[in-house]
């Protein structure tokens, strides 16, 4: 599995219990600003992995009969991906928010009722500055240190200018992982300092789960042949191949 960085508890507790040999490989989170960059670095890997596993004592190891993404399209991120030996098995989603809520209809029924939310969760606000107050001290510190004062200013109008396209932070729970207050109230502060609404819902397993134990539904991952390459759908699919 190739996941990005930000599903790292997620998918460490679940692989830990799987049925499957799983070997994941976490890329940086940051990655998701540079989609070209991202895409780079996930062929590679996928390059790697077909070479097979990496622990092959002898000649007795097999293939990896699965590469499995821990990304949605991210941006295109994935798009014209492909694998010369081995089937991909990509999850339909826009995001890593489908993946952690379980569902994209999960996702779908949230988002259509709540316009103007921004997730958070454990690994976003572990490995990323999530929009609040930390993210609003750090980067005026940096603008004002290279910049100075007056562009620092506006640097930061600028910067605050995307956040009124939100109004609602949203923190996803798994409860399975523990220490929940610590994220549950940095996320209730950050809507605070944004004079933000603040919601919680229950983000579930089953569908990351059903992946790390070989089980895939139609309706949730796309299986792409050896020799195709990833492309957007452009529908309520969000992916296929050609």
């Amino acid at each position: 599995m190739i996941a990005c960085d930000i599903l790292n508890r997620e998918l460490s507790f679940i692989s830990s219990q799987s049925s499957c040999y799983v070997d994941v490989v976490f890329l940086h989170a940051e990655l998701h600003n540079t989609p070209d960059k991202l895409r780079s670095m996930l062929q590679e890997q996928i390059d790697i992995a077909n070479k097979g596993f990496p622990y092959n004592y002898f000649g007795l190891a097999p293939n990896y009969d699965y590469i499995v993404l821990g990304y949605g399209l991210c941006s295109n991120g994935i798009a014209g991906i492909s694998s010369e030996k081995i089937p991909l098995v990509i999850p339909k989603g826009h995001d890593c928010v489908t993946l952690l809520l379980g569902s994209r209809e999960k996702y779908n029924e949230y988002f259509n009722s709540n316009p103007g939310t921004y997730w958070y969760s454990r690994g976003w606000i572990e490995r990323s500055i999530q929009p609040g107050e930390e993210r609003f001290k750090g980067l005026y510190a940096e603008y004002v240190q290279k910049y100075g004062e007056d562009n620092a200013e506006y640097l930061m109008e600028t910067e605050q200018g995307w956040f009124k396209n939100y109004s609602k932070a949203v923190y996803i729970n798994w409860q399975s992982l523990g220490n929940t207050e610590y994220y549950r109230e940095y996320t209730k502060k950050c809507a605070q300092f944004l004079k933000w609404s603040y919601d919680e819902v229950e983000g579930s397993q089953s569908l990351l789960h059903k992946i790390m134990n070989g089980i895939f539904d139609d309706d949730e991952v796309l299986v792409v042949p050896p020799g195709k390459r990833v492309v957007p759908s452009n529908d309520k699919n969000i992916i296929t191949y050609k």
